[in-house]
Formats: C-alpha cells, sequence, structure tokens
C-alpha cells in the first residue's frame, strides 16, 4: 500500500470512529427524550444549563454544589447558586434563593406560571417554597426530569 493510500485508509478509519463516537455519546441523550418525565426541548437545555451556571458559582466559592434558576414566560427570572456555607444558613438552598431572587426582582410573591428549573431533586422545603409561590413545574438533573407542579405537604 502506498503512501497515498494509507493516509485515506487512515482518515476513513478516523471518520467512521468519529461516527461512532458521535453515535455513543447521542445514544443517551435519545433514550432520555423517549424516558417518562424527560425534557428535550431547546428552551429546557438552554435553562438546565443556566442552572449549573449557578451550581458552578457556589462551587467556586466553597459552597455545595448545586444551582436553580426560575423562569418565567420564557425569560430568566432568578437566579440561585446554592449559599448554604456561605451564609451559614441551612435554608439558602439553590431553589429558594432562585424563587426569592425572583419574587424580589418581580416585586410579587406569586410567580404562578413559572418553571424552576435545578441541578438535582428540588428536596421536600424547597418543594414546598415552589408550591407557595405558585410555581408550574420543576425541571431537575442532566437529563432535564420533569417533576411536574410542585406539591405542597
Amino acid at each position: 500500500m502506498n503512501d497515498r493510500a494509507a493516509h485515506g485508509s487512515r482518515r476513513n478509519a478516523l471518520t467512521r470512529l468519529a461516527a461512532w463516537s458521535g453515535l455513543i455519546l447521542a445514544w443517551p441523550v435519545s433514550l432520555q427524550a423517549q424516558s417518562p418525565g424527560a425534557r428535550s426541548s431547546p428552551d429546557d437545555r438552554r435553562w438546565i444549563e443556566a442552572a449549573f451556571a449557578m451550581k458552578r458559582l457556589a462551587e467556586s466559592w466553597g459552597d455545595q454544589s448545586y444551582g436553580a434558576v426560575l423562569v418565567m414566560d420564557g425569560t430568566l427570572a432568578g437566579e440561585g447558586p446554592s449559599r448554604v456555607v456561605q451564609r451559614g444558613d441551612p435554608d439558602a438552598h439553590a431553589e429558594r434563593e432562585a424563587i426569592k431572587d425572583a419574587q424580589k426582582r418581580l416585586g410579587r410573591s406569586d410567580l404562578t406560571g413559572a418553571v424552576l428549573y435545578s441541578t438535582s431533586r428540588p428536596c421536600n422545603r424547597c418543594e414546598q417554597a415552589a408550591a407557595e409561590a405558585r410555581v408550574a413545574r420543576m425541571i431537575y438533573g442532566a437529563d432535564m426530569r420533569d417533576a411536574g407542579p410542585p406539591v405542597r405537604r
């Protein structure tokens, strides 16, 4: 085999490998889209990524690894990195921080129709706070699980 043929063969092998890698990487995403409770809209992806940015912010100052954002009518209304360690406040969970931030920004406690995006499933107290604020839906985790409306406990 001459050098040109060997180069073409390597290039074809790399192309096939890249195609298979893409399939392997895409495979879990396609499963997630089919599983109950999974979300896959581009807007959901945008907002869950914003929640993970809040998680990274919390981690950057040594806080717990949680983040959340609250979205109303397709617009970011509140942001919440975990502030438990920073403030020494066990109630400063990311979800409640995002809810409080949205209420402050909007000047009202009623967040009817809002969607809460968080890096993990909200705890009972965070879910209660979301229910009291009338949040419509909770989406959580990298696979964008739809937890539905928050439940009052």
